[in-house]
Formats: C-alpha cells, sequence, structure tokens
C-alpha cells in the first residue's frame, strides 16, 4: 500500500497572533511556552510574543522544556512563519521572584502588552492573545486601569467593551466587570443593560457566525427578584431593558432567569449567550463548567483579543504543573474570530463596483 500523502495546508494563510506574556513571575510564560511547543498550531498562525529571549529561556528552563525553540527578532515585520517568534521588548537582566505580585513583574507586562497593542493598532499583528496579568502587581507599576478589558476599551476610543466567556459549550457576557459587588447594583441602569443586549447579539453574528442568535439574561437578585419580594432591580431595571431591546431591535433575549439555578437546567442549552449582570454571577459558573478549555472574549473592540480564562496562579509558578489548554484555546478562538470577521466582510461587500455613467453626447436623446 501506498503512504498516505501528507495533507496538504499550502492554501492556510497564517494568522499573525500578538502574544503578551502576562506577569513573568506567573504563570504566563510557561501556558505560553507549553502551548505554542506543537507544530500543529504553527500551521495555523505565526506566534509572536512579547518579552525577551531571556524572559523565555528562564521559563523554559525552569519547567524543563528544553525542546521549545524559537527565534529572536526586533520588530515583528522580522517574524518567520512557521516558528514561534519573540520580540525582544527589553534586554535588560530580570530578578525573577516567582510566585509574588512585585513591582518589576508588573512593569514588564505591561511593557509587553503596551508594545503588542502598538503593534495590532498599526496591522503588524492580526489579533491579540494576552498571557495573565496580576492586578497587584499593574497597581504597583503604575497601570491605571482594572484590568485587560478596560485598558484595550480606553486604547480604541471606546466607553466600554463587552467581557465574554467562551467555551465549546457556552458563552457567557457580563454587564458590569470589575466593580465592588455593593456597587453593582446602582451600576444598572434600562439604557445599560440594553445597549449589553445588542452587544451581546452584534457579538454572535458578526464574530461567531450565528444569524438570530438567541441570549438568555439573568436577574440580578435572588429567584429574580420574585415580583419585587427579594429587590426591585429586576421588575424595574432588567425586564424594561429586556422589552427595549425586543421591540426596538428585534433581538431574540428572554428573562430574567434566576441565576442559581438557570446554570443547572436544561434551558441553558437553548441559548446562545448568557448575560449576567455582575462578574461572580456569570465567571463562577463558566468556570466550574468550563475552566480547562474556557477563553475570556473582549467583544465590541475593532480587534480581536482573547485570553486563557485563569490567572497568574501564583501558587503554582514553576511546579511545571500548569495546563496549557486554555492559552491553546485562547489562540484558536482569536484564529477563528479572526477568519469569520473576515469571512462576514467579504461576503457582505457590495460586489458591483461603482461605475459613473458616460457623458451624453450633445444632441444625445434624453
Amino acid at each position: 500500500m501506498e503512504k498516505e500523502k501528507e495533507k496538504d495546508h499550502s492554501h492556510i494563510t497564517p494568522i499573525r497572533v500578538g502574544i503578551s506574556i502576562g506577569d513573568i513571575n506567573g504563570i504566563g510564560p510557561e501556558v505560553v511556552i507549553k502551548a505554542l511547543n506543537d507544530s500543529q498550531l504553527l500551521i495555523d498562525c505565526t506566534p509572536i510574543i512579547y518579552a525577551s529571549t531571556k524572559t523565555i529561556s528562564y521559563h523554559k528552563k525552569a519547567i524543563k522544556q528544553h525542546d521549545f525553540m524559537y527565534q529572536s527578532c526586533r520588530t515583528a515585520d522580522e517574524a518567520h512563519h512557521k516558528k514561534v517568534n519573540v520580540v525582544n521588548v527589553w534586554n535588560e537582566e530580570i530578578q525573577f521572584e516567582l510566585g509574588k505580585a512585585t513591582e518589576i513583574g508588573g512593569k514588564f507586562a505591561f511593557l509587553s502588552l503596551e508594545r503588542a497593542t502598538k503593534d495590532l493598532a498599526e496591522g503588524k499583528i492580526d489579533v491579540l492573545v494576552t498571557a495573565p496579568i496580576s492586578k497587584e502587581a499593574m497597581k504597583k507599576s503604575g497601570f491605571q486601569f482594572p484590568g485587560h478589558t478596560e485598558f484595550l476599551a480606553d486604547m480604541a476610543g471606546i466607553d466600554e467593551a463587552l467581557m465574554m466567556m467562551v467555551s465549546e459549550t457556552l458563552r457567557v457576557a457580563l454587564v458590569t466587570t470589575h466593580i465592588p459587588i455593593n456597587e453593582v447594583s446602582t451600576a444598572l441602569t434600562i439604557d445599560k443593560i440594553y445597549r449589553k443586549i445588542l452587544e451581546v447579539e452584534k457579538s454572535l453574528k458578526n464574530d461567531f457566525g450565528i444569524q438570530r442568535p438567541k441570549i438568555a439574561v439573568l436577574g440580578l437578585n435572588p429567584h429574580a427578584g420574585e415580583n419585587g419580594k427579594m429587590g426591585t432591580e429586576d421588575l424595574e431595571i432588567i425586564v424594561p431593558a429586556i422589552t427595549k431591546a425586543k421591540e426596538e431591535n428585534k433581538v431574540i433575549a428572554v428573562g430574567p432567569f434566576p441565576a442559581d439555578g438557570f446554570f443547572g437546567s436544561a434551558a441553558m442549552g437553548q441559548y446562545d449567550a448568557v448575560l449576567a449582570m455582575y462578574h461572580d454571577q456569570g465567571l463562577i459558573p463558566f468556570k466550574t463548567i468550563a475552566f480547562e478549555n474556557g477563553v475570556n472574549f473582549t467583544a465590541g473592540l475593532p480587534v480581536v483579543r482573547t485570553s486563557p480564562d485563569h490567572g497568574t496562579a501564583f501558587d503554582i509558578v514553576g511546579q511545571n504543573i500548569a495546563s496549557p489548554q486554555s492559552m491553546r484555546s485562547a489562540i484558536y478562538l482569536a484564529i477563528d474570530i479572526f477568519r469569520k470577521q473576515k469571512l462576514r466582510k467579504e461576503i457582505t461587500a457590495n460586489p458591483l463596483k461603482f461605475q459613473a455613467p458616460e457623458k451624453k453626447k450633445a444632441g444625445a436623446l434624453d
């Protein structure tokens, strides 16, 4: 028998995936190295890590990934296809303090993010995947934002981006993100929830290719307020927002559902996305269901950004036990969304080129 021919991947255009390294004292470098140490992944993308070769070398040795190969480059323009590329954002020697939130860790995490974001804005990379940062370390280094989502929204010049957690079976978006729990109820307004419902629908269409998406909206209070007996926000704010989205924009939005029972019910499988009112309401059940392969996607930006759904995990740094699955999923989701957006633009573009009418000759009939 003849040997089975190798698959021809020459028709695949690799996506330039920029990766910010995250906190150098966290598991970010470890999961990036492990995720990219896969020749199959290099068929679909050209990875460009924003860090330094010294940083990658240090972590490569720490987790004994001796076969991990990469090449150094000064800019993203020098990146080679079918290779892992490291843009040297800094060259100085670093004192690593694995497992600690330090000012140094925050400083280099920000330098990496800043350079990657700049290249994304200039079209030198196609998508951005961000490794986990420590908010404590970032604050020590002077970072003024609660997290990646808010920073990228500010860079894009928009008031607020949409935080959406994505897995193969579940998508959970948030109305409010990184604010204290005692500020949630006052932050919720009819207009805010209404806009988030529209953003979720738009993302499901543009980023995931779902033509008529169905959205489940969670309530704020226990039992979704139980007709005002346990808080009035559900009746006075959430219900009017859902009604407005349905009547004015024909959005298929249903709710508010009591949050405690929704994720364990059959109803969950009937919707393309869930809109939660606050951070833990959506993220606790999501991470319980899909922690290993979950992805944090920032919708509503003019660019594609994803990240793993976990943090810096300071408690397991350097032990070579961190799973790269969420990082790998984040890379593949970024590629998939980029291609879906590109395809949607192509199929919705006007195929007929505008042609100016010819000028009539003198004496021609009207």
